[in-house]
């Protein structure tokens, strides 16, 4: 596959920003700082949503908070296990991949549930009602890491015994849920895979952009990209007080606003074998057992 790489202008300009920006916490702050990681399954251009997260967890934590970005799901989790960060926000595909040195802390709840489709897109006016009727087309994917914006059609795939570089004539990464949409609303790709909650989000506030395209398929519901931590500090205090920031934040009047640009009801804790969907579609595109 040819990566596509959009201009920097593009990606995340505003959370780029925000991780050269000063601790803004109060009260009585601690001098270690909470490194906190972020991919494209949070609506990272926002600058205003950053800041307001940034400074409602250093608020509740009572020490500084990094938030940290990088273009690629990849580079999170490997930052996330190697000690790098404390806690990312990351998909439940290198959750499950990772499992061994990944723990799950927080999932979040949207539409008063864990969950969450991959939908299949295409151009506003093209007649399609499945994957079957984009064969051969040029398909733009999010990352290789993402569950809904790869894994999904791969697994889809796989079980007609197809894979996407058979199936589509051309594919590429976009390097982001936003840059899937905008491909395909404006030509440069013929179909893709796109996070659901994203879409659904931007349907909200860039409907410019998604009445440009259509949702030829919505798959599952699926567990919702998680909050993790590395699997050896798991247990440790700072994860036990980073869960809990999340997992109070509907309770919370700063908090809440977040969540309310997030689209988000909140966060709660659940077991891993929700994630186990996404096991299934792992084992299937690698050809192992479940």
């Amino acid at each position: 596959m040819t990566p596509w790489r959009p201009s920097r202008r593009e990606i995340l300009p505003a959370a780029m920003a925000l991780c050269a920006m000063p601790s803004i916490g109060r009260g009585a702050a601690r001098t270690d700082e909470i490194r906190f990681g972020l991919t494209p399954v949070c609506l990272t251009s926002d600058l205003e949503l950053l800041a307001r997260l940034k400074s409602y967890l250093e608020r509740v934590l009572g020490q500084p908070v990094r938030l940290v970005t990088r273009r690629t799901y990849q580079e999170i989790t490997s930052l996330l296990i190697s000690g790098e960060l404390e806690a990312a926000w990351i998909c439940g595909f290198p959750l499950v991949a990772a499992r061994s040195r990944l723990a799950l802390g927080a999932v979040p709840v949207w539409r008063g549930r864990p969950l969450y489709q991959s939908y299949l897109i295409t151009s506003r006016d093209r007649q399609a009602d499945g994957l079957t009727d984009l064969g051969g087309d040029i398909h733009a994917f999010s990352d290789p890491d993402s569950n809904s914006g790869w894994l999904v059609t791969a697994a889809e795939l796989t079980a007609v015994g197809q894979s996407p570089d058979r199936f589509f004539s051309r594919t590429f990464f976009a390097w982001g849920h936003r840059n899937v949409v905008r491909a395909v609303g404006s030509g440069l790709a013929d179909s893709g895979s796109v996070d659901g909650y994203v879409y659904e989000v931007m349907r909200e506030t860039e409907p410019s952009l998604i009445e440009r395209t259509r949702i030829v398929r919505a798959s599952e519901w699926l567990a919702f990209p998680p909050v993790a931590f590395a699997s050896s500090a798991a247990q440790s205090e700072m994860a036990v007080r980073f869960r809990s920031a999340l997992t109070r934040m509907a309770d919370d009047a700063d908090g809440r606003v977040v969540l309310g640009m997030l689209r988000l009801d909140g966060f709660r804790q659940e077991d891993i074998a929700i994630y186990g969907p996404i096991a299934a579609k792992i084992a299937a595109v690698r050809g192992l057992p479940e």
